[in-house]
């Protein structure tokens, strides 16, 4: 069943009297549990679709339906509420909030978004969610005080800290060494297993490719070409 699914996507921009295009004419359907790699050159439209797909930007034409929703007709509050609820984000430069400890940055989230749970039902998830990632004797570290693989940890955890449906992560190994990166997708393909959370990449790395189950091939703002591995296709 697609919990993501774009019709005929077509987003241009206006750079004083020239119109570039972005995206022509793009149908995408994501199904639930979907471990997604967008891959394609530097502009071939890979940040675009996540954009768009992350409720960040909106299609010149085209209808987005998300987890059922045509975000198309949506308003600004209703967008908001399901960048809160359905989606979560990972980015290749962590944004993780120096003034804030790791506890502290991966319960964020659920202090801004006036999630329903109780303080103390609160710190624990926070809490199991970094031992999730491998993170419990890190609880009081700043981000400074921390590698590179476990800011991208931390980010991790505050990504799923709300329990969203939909994970968007932006190059996410971008910044790490190969065996860090490695060992950060073993663990979002463990989340992704265990836990069915859909997880879309926008990616240069061929590491990412190959673990993908659903890839998407982008070409100058076109799908050149799409498969999925468990009906047996190969690159």
């Amino acid at each position: 069943m697609a919990i993501i699914e774009l019709s005929n996507i077509i987003k241009f921009y206006s750079m004083g009297k020239v119109t570039v295009p972005a995206l022509s004419g793009v149908s995408i359907k994501i199904d639930k549990g979907d471990f997604v790699a967008i891959a394609g050159p530097s502009g071939s439209g890979k940040t675009t679709i996540l954009n768009i797909i992350g409720l960040i930007d909106t299609p010149s034409e085209g209808n987005v339906v998300i987890d059922n929703t045509n975000t198309i007709l949506c308003k600004n509050a209703e967008l908001t509420r399901m960048r809160q609820k359905v989606l979560g984000f990972i980015f290749q430069s962590f944004n993780l909030l120096s003034g804030l400890n790791v506890f502290e940055n991966v319960e964020l989230p659920l202090l801004i978004g006036r999630f329903p749970l109780a303080r103390k039902e609160r710190k624990e998830w926070v809490k199991h969610l970094l031992e999730e990632v491998g993170l419990s004797d890190r609880l009081r570290h700043k981000p400074r005080e921390l590698s590179g693989g476990q800011q991208q940890r931390v980010a991790i955890a505050r990504a799923l800290a709300t329990k969203p449906k939909i994970v968007i992560a932006d190059e996410p190994t971008a910044n790490l060494d190969s065996q860090t990166g490695k060992n950060i997708l073993a663990l979002m393909k463990k989340i992704n297993a265990e836990q069915k959370t859909t997880f879309i990449f926008s990616t240069h790395d061929p590491v990412i490719h190959a673990m993908a189950d659903h890839v998407i091939m982008l070409k100058d703002g076109v799908i050149e070409k799409e498969y999925r591995r468990e009906n047996g296709d190969t690159d």
